[in-house]
Parts: structure tokens; C-alpha cells; sequence
């Protein structure tokens, strides 16, 4: 493969839908909106048809100038339309390849491939990986097995037999686990979100305010519709939100070939990730309110690699969905370094006074302001004491850590609960806080980093046993000692 290709001419398509796809809220202003009726009607008709045009020309140019190869080594990239640029990766500090099948690829029968190479974590090709939009499956799996074939050359001495690759199956969905993971996503919400944002994108064009006061006018002669409207309009954002997770993590697959975890899910967008196992900076355990009842609970990797505009590749979700009791058995086989059978120390009992506090310096504001402003459906507000109380005993319930066989273990909610997993030689940083108050209660909080993508991650515990935390910083700090 060393004379230069190009990639398939799809990939101009991809390009120029890529380019549209980011001026699309602009564009519409300037199509639907801009003309209002005036004799400027057939310029902005014509400056649209401008626009998409330029953007073909330029998604076909690029495609044009973008070639690659592999030679000495090395994938070596050529692209730019005014500035010819030249990459030059060499094959021993590619990391990973990740694959995936958008719709136009999946027409042509083609794949985009990721490479994330050992100096990933920047922005995107100028910085650390290269992306081919658009090649054949064929070239695709050239270009894997050579780097397999370098990177076995490079760990086996001189005489030495090649060992067979192994290929362990780790997890695949199931319809119900699959199911399970739709209903109690927090979808909604973002499909929600979602559509206000884009409304709103054209409140300078929309008259809000008399829509608003129709509605509010229509509410007090129809309270009994509007709730049903309401519901139905959540009932639809849940049943959006399901499909789309449905599509999204359909035939999720979790692997394990040789030295890296490969994971594949998708039913119209087919994805493939590989992440290798030395990569692999600390398990995450998330629960959210609704999972946690049932049991059930989700698994992610921190990675060291990924980058700033793609953190799907540094967090990485291995176990959508589980029981949780089942983490173990699934994980430890296959990541050796991690143990999850561990036991969590609490934090002490004089501490919840201190999280019942905090719960109620954020509550005491908004119950103030209710009742000052909404006199006298305010006093409703009052509701939130309890409810207030109750988070802050689960927050201090489920804070905890661990120190066994050289990992850290930290247990810890904000909205989610978590338990996060940390060998100690992959923690960046530790560090250990006292205020004034916590300590004449002898407590102190404790956080740790790891390496996670373009940044840090880690976990963040609040008001531990000081001598606890004493202990925990010693361990990190005397590493020459373990």
C-alpha cells in the first residue's frame, strides 16, 4: 500500500453534510427568515443556493487533496487545499484503530477509521490521531493487520515463536438488558433540551411573549387538556429517547483480543472501539436513582487516550447495563490488575451533620425567595427540607474508601453514585484538604486524578476520618516503599 489513495468519493459527501451540519442554524435564519417578503427575495434565494454549492465545491476539493499511504512504517496523510500538509505516523505509536459504519458508509459497503496514536488528547488531526472518513473494508483491515503485525514484532525477541491471538468474548447485551438501558436512560431530558434550544434559536423572529400569554390565557380555561398535552409531550421525548438508545447500543459486544478491549455496538450507526489494556487508567461503577433500586449499575474505562473534541474515547462505557453483583465475575478475568470485591470504609458518623448542612445552605435561598415572591403557594417550598435532609443522608451513606493490594478505591455521589477503582501507579495526583470546621471534627476530604483523555479524572470523597485520609496520603506518597 505504499502508492497514495484516496478515499472513497463518499467521503466528499461526508465532508460537505459535515460543513452544512455546522452552519445549519445560521442557514436557516438566513433562508427561512431572511427575506420577510422584500425585494431582496431572489438574492437570498440565490445567496443560499450559493452557500450549498460552495460547500460541495469545498467538501469535493478536500477530498481531492487527501491522500494516504502506508510506507517505511509509517500511515503517512497528505491533505489541505491552499497549504499542503504532510502527517507521518509511524505504525509503532498507533495505539488503537476505531472503526465505524455511518449510514452513507454502510451504503457503499465502507468504514471511517480513528487513529489514536500514543500522543492522542489534542484536536483532532493536527494533534495526535488521523481520521480516514471513508475507505473500503478491505484497506481497512490492511491497515490492522499490519499493525498487528508490528506490534507483535515488537514485543517478541529474535527465534521466538508468535503466539495466537486469543479472542474472549467479555459481555454482549441482552434484548432485556437492552431494554432496561433505554427505560432508565436520562434520554428525555436531552431530547427536551434539545428542542427548547432550537426553538429558541429564533426569538428574535417568533413572538414569545403573545404566544406565551395565548398559552397562559388557553391554561386557565383548560388545565385538564394542557396536563394531557404535557404528558403526552414527555410520553413522546420518552419514547424518542428510548429508539434512540435502542439504535445507538444495539449488539453492544465487549471483547477481549490479546491486549486490547474491543467493543463494538450500533444498529444504523455501526461503531468499534479498541482500547489497549496498558491504556486503561481506572474502572468507574455508576448508578443512577433509577438503576440503583433494581440493582443494576454501568461499567466505564478511563483511557488515556481520546481527545478534547471526542470524550466518548477516553471515557469509555464497556458494561452498559448489568447487576451489579455480576461486575466481578464479568471484569476481573480479563482486567487482572483490578479487583472489585473490596470493603467499603464509611464515612464517620459525625460527618452528616456537616453534608445536612451544606444540603440546606443551597435550599435555604430558594425557600426563601418562594415564599417572599409566591406568597402563599410559597410555603409549598417548604417541602424541600426533607427532601433535602434525604439527599444529604444518601450523599454521606454512600461516601466510603478503600485500600487494598495497591488500588485506591473511592465511593462517592453527586447526582450518580460511584465507585472508582485507581492503581496506585496510575494515580496523577492526590491531594488532602482541612478547613477551619473540619478540623475541630477531625475529618478532611481526599481527591484523586488519573490520566483520562485530554484532562483528568478520578473521584472526590468529603469529610473522612482525618487519620484516614493521613493514611491514604502516606501510601500514595512512600511509593518507593511498596
Amino acid at each position: 500500500m505504499s502508492d497514495p489513495k484516496r478515499l472513497h468519493p463518499i467521503a466528499a459527501v461526508v465532508n460537505a453534510l459535515r460543513q452544512l451540519k455546522e452552519m445549519i442554524i445560521p442557514f436557516l435564519i438566513f433562508v427561512v427568515f431572511g427575506s420577510r417578503g422584500t425585494d431582496w427575495d431572489l438574492f437570498y434565494f440565490f445567496g443560499s443556493i450559493g452557500v450549498v454549492v460552495l460547500v460541495l465545491v469545498y467538501g469535493v476539493l478536500s477530498w481531492y487533496r487527501f491522500t494516504y499511504r502506508i510506507e517505511q512504517g509509517e500511515l503517512r496523510i497528505e491533505y489541505g487545499l491552499i497549504v499542503r500538509k504532510k502527517r507521518y505516523i509511524p505504525f509503532d505509536r498507533i495505539q488503537s484503530l476505531d472503526l465505524s459504519e455511518g449510514i452513507l458508509q454502510r451504503l457503499f459497503g465502507l468504514v471511517k477509521v480513528k487513529v489514536e496514536t500514543a500522543g492522542s488528547g489534542g484536536m483532532g488531526l493536527q494533534d495526535g490521531e488521523a481520521v480516514l472518513t471513508a475507505i473500503t473494508k478491505q484497506d481497512a483491515q490492511e491497515i490492522h493487520d499490519y499493525l498487528v503485525s508490528i506490534k507483535k514484532s515488537g514485543q517478541i525477541l529474535e527465534g521466538e515463536e508468535v503466539p495466537e491471538s486469543s479472542d474472549d468474548l467479555l459481555y454482549k447485551i441482552s434484548v432485556s438488558e437492552l431494554l432496561m438501558l433505554a427505560s432508565t436512560s436520562g434520554g428525555v431530558g436531552v431530547v427536551i433540551s434539545a428542542v427548547l434550544a432550537f426553538v429558541f434559536q429564533f426569538e428574535e423572529f417568533i413572538p414569545y411573549e403573545q404566544i406565551f400569554d395565548g398559552v397562559e390565557h388557553f391554561v386557565q380555561n383548560g388545565v385538564v387538556f394542557i396536563s394531557v398535552v404535557v404528558f403526552l409531550g414527555f410520553l413522546l421525548a420518552w419514547i424518542i429517547a428510548l429508539f434512540g438508545t435502542m439504535l445507538k447500543y444495539a449488539n453492544f459486544t465487549v471483547r477481549k483480543v490479546d491486549n486490547d478491549l474491543v467493543i463494538t455496538r450500533g444498529l444504523l450507526e455501526k461503531r468499534q472501539f479498541t482500547i489497549p489494556l496498558n491504556r486503561i487508567q481506572a474502572v468507574r461503577i455508576s448508578e443512577n436513582l433509577v438503576r440503583q433500586p433494581l440493582g443494576y449499575a454501568s461499567a466505564f474505562v478511563e483511557s488515556a487516550g481520546g481527545s478534547a473534541l471526542d470524550q466518548e474515547s477516553s471515557k469509555v462505557l464497556i458494561l452498559p447495563i448489568v447487576k451489579k453483583r455480576k461486575i466481578p465475575g464479568l471484569l476481573e478475568p480479563h482486567l487482572t490488575e483490578y479487583h472489585f470485591r473490596v470493603n467499603i470504609n464509611p464515612a464517620p458518623g459525625r460527618s452528616y451533620s456537616r453534608y445536612l448542612l451544606k444540603g440546606w445552605l443551597f435550599t435555604l435561598p430558594v425557600l426563601i425567595a418562594a415564599i417572599w415572591f409566591l406568597r402563599p403557594w410559597g410555603f409549598g417550598s417548604l417541602l424541600l427540607l426533607p427532601v433535602s435532609a434525604v439527599w444529604s443522608y444518601l450523599n454521606y451513606k454512600d461516601a466510603g474508601w478503600s485500600l487494598d493490594n495497591g488500588m485506591l478505591t473511592f465511593r462517592y455521589r453527586n447526582i450518580v453514585k460511584n465507585t472508582v477503582y485507581m492503581r496506585k501507579n496510575k494515580v496523577q495526583s492526590f491531594s488532602m484538604k482541612e478547613s477551619f470546621f473540619q478540623r475541630k471534627k477531625k475529618l478532611a476530604t481526599v481527591e484523586a486524578i488519573v490520566k483520562s483523555g485530554h484532562g483528568g479524572a478520578g473521584g472526590k470523597v468529603i469529610d473522612l476520618e482525618k487519620k484516614h485520609v493521613d493514611m491514604m496520603y502516606n501510601w500514595y506518597s512512600h511509593e518507593v516503599n511498596e
